[in-house]
């Protein structure tokens, strides 16, 4: 595993420009500094059951941290098609509810996270083996008409953002993905449109949203490239699609962090421009920084952090376009790195903006500094 030497740390942390002394006093509303700049910040949440440990509005603690600093929220899993569909005909609504009933008791916009997570794995095991028979393009519209409009009816007047499709593209082939429903349409490209073209019909008044996790870092080249021409390709058919919501699940990459940062912003800004010059309106949906490559001294991974994350989110914040920024967890202790990608040392990632005993760390200063620093969104 490739360390970061002394010198850059230091550089890292002077870079970040946010002193842990900064933190003495309980921080700034993350959301209201967003909001006086025309803008929301938020995070993810789960449901889980009272005095469960959880990054769940049930525990006080991370309630608190929500109520702090997120004027928008989005359900971690609970409005996915595993969650909500047992079988092909029922649905089971319940934790979503309890969560945007939440939501709205604190005065909290909610977002709608996925519609249609188009990667098999993902998908409930019963539609991965549906039969669609002798007319299964007929079949498949049904099938998806009819989990849309029954959500989109349900609550497209209290989800201010639907993200329609998610993660159609494949990261290595640049081209959509195949699964059992975009073979019984016959066309991947037909599939998302009918899907955004429905949740139009149902739900006029929500932002509607394709979202991936397409990033900066090397490697991800026919990724961005396969998104831009699934973007191009809306636009070409008229497709009603509002903003890309780029889910921002970052790295730290070892060794020269300042030379990481300079080969990917040319990229990186290329990719943004050509996305907002179709018209798209952008979103951060699911931030978090992944610390695994970094040593396990504690102050000099939240420094490196919290400079790579600034380095990110100055390009991102620079455009107009984006208003809603979204981490996925607001607390290191129930963030999903930990177990999907967890670090040698198996201590708590440092990915997200307060530390395991729910304390604010540089990254959360980052954030602060960003939405000081941002121009005015327009009405």
């Amino acid at each position: 595993m490739t360390r970061l030497t002394r010198r850059e740390i230091l550089a890292a942390a002077a870079a970040c420009a946010v002193a842990t002394p900064a933190f003495a006093e309980a921080p700034a509303s993350l959301n209201a500094l967003a909001k006086a700049k025309g803008m929301r910040f938020g995070s993810c949440f789960a449901w889980s059951p009272p005095g469960a440990d959880a990054g769940s509005f049930a525990n006080p603690n991370y309630a608190a941290l929500l109520e702090r600093d997120c004027g928008i929220l989005v359900p971690e899993n609970e409005f996915k098609w595993q969650r909500l569909r047992p079988d092909p005909v029922k649905f089971d609504v319940t934790r979503f509810a309890d969560m945007l009933e939440h939501a709205e008791a604190k005065g909290m916009a909610m977002r709608g996270h996925t519609l249609l997570w188009h990667k098999s794995q993902f998908f409930p095991k019963w539609l991965n083996e549906y039969d669609f028979g002798a007319s299964p393009r007929a079949k498949g519209e049904h099938l998806l008409t009819d989990h849309i409009r029954t959500l989109c009816r349900l609550y497209g007047d209290r989800i201010v953002s639907f993200d329609v499709v998610n993660e159609t593209i494949d990261e290595k082939a640049g081209l959509q993905r195949e699964t059992s429903l975009s073979k019984a349409f016959g066309d991947a490209d037909a599939m998302v449109d009918f899907a955004f073209h429905t949740a139009r019909e149902h739900a006029p008044k929500a932002q509607l949203v394709y979202n991936d996790y397409m990033s900066w870092e090397p490697g991800n080249e026919k990724h961005r490239a396969g998104v831009l021409r699934l973007l191009e390709g809306f636009r070409k058919r008229n497709v009603p699609v509002d903003a890309l919501g780029v889910q921002s699940h970052i790295g730290v990459p070892g060794g020269d962090l300042r030379g990481a940062v300079r080969r990917q912003q040319g990229e990186w800004r290329a990719f943004l421009d050509a996305v907002v010059a179709m018209g798209y309106k952008l979103l951060i949906t699911e931030f978090d920084v992944n610390d695994k490559q970094l040593p396990s001294d504690v102050r000099s991974r939240d420094a490196a952090v919290a400079a790579y994350a600034d380095a990110y989110l100055e390009i991102m914040f620079a455009y107009p376009q984006l208003r809603d920024v979204l981490v996925w967890g607001m607390c290191d202790k129930y963030n999903w790195l930990n177990g999907f990608s967890p670090r040698a040392d198996r201590s708590y990632q440092r990915a997200t903006p307060y530390d395991e005993k729910f304390r604010p760390k540089p990254l959360h200063g980052v954030f602060a500094k960003r939405f000081a620093a941002a121009a005015m969104r327009p009405a």
